[in-house]
């Protein structure tokens, strides 16, 4: 592709992009998927869960090579996994921001580059 698009549109759409660049270098620590919490009973016709609403138990959704995984993550673990899954999913609607940003430069250009040959 030659030849940037320009204007005041492309200048905020480069402006867009440049800010969400820099507020995400890649963290490590992110995660992906779905923090839940559902409740399991354990069987015992004494215990609390049989007549109340059951165990608190936390799992980790999330897929890797196109397979559906779910770990259950300890109850002491679940505030650091739930801020870790909010910062992934964070950095995947910035990443999908600028390929949005990314398209509409592209259009932008090309309708651009239309309208100087028809001059």
């Amino acid at each position: 592709m030659t030849g940037e698009p320009r204007g005041p549109q492309a200048s905020r759409l480069r402006q867009r992009k440049i800010q969400r660049l820099r507020r995400f270098a890649i963290p490590p620590d992110l995660l992906p998927g779905a923090l839940t919490r559902s409740y399991t009973r354990c069987g015992n016709p004494r215990c609390h869960c049989a007549q109340d609403q059951g165990h608190e138990a936390w799992s980790l959704t999330f897929m890797v090579e196109g397979k559906r995984r779910v770990e259950r993550i300890p109850r002491d673990w679940v505030e650091e996994v739930r801020r870790r899954v909010e910062a992934g999913r964070e950095f995947q609607d910035a990443v999908r921001a600028v390929l949005a940003a990314n398209a509409q430069l592209l259009v932008l250009a090309r309708r651009q580059r239309k309208k100087r040959k028809r001059r």
